[in-house]
């Protein structure tokens, strides 16, 4: 068996977000971890299960521009996020934290 390599292949995440009660959850952990660009991802891989050409357009955003701001290393303006969460049917709303 030495010299056998595994072969692995890259987790996508929008392979598993195939119902929108998928897809709520994930944001709401993403939300709840609270790191912004965790949550941005999230963005971005429901818009990839959903089909990033229809919700960059439903964004009024490029394609590939969409892609870029919701990747790991993406820093999108709050503007692009609201976009987004809009198109994909979501709306962030304010929640009082009771500590």
């Amino acid at each position: 068996m030495a010299g056998r390599k595994t072969a692995t292949r890259r987790y996508d995440a929008a392979k598993y977000l195939a119902t929108e009660a998928d897809q709520q959850a994930y944001l709401d952990a993403a939300f709840a971890d609270g790191e912004p660009r965790l949550i941005a991802a999230a963005l971005g891989d429901i818009a990839k299960a959903r089909g990033m050409t229809q919700v960059a357009r439903a964004a009024g955003l490029g394609r590939e521009s969409l892609y870029k701001a919701l990747s790991p290393d993406g820093s999108p303006e709050f503007a692009t996020i609201l976009k987004v969460t809009q198109a994909l049917g979501f709306r962030l709303q304010p929640v009082q934290v009771v500590e």
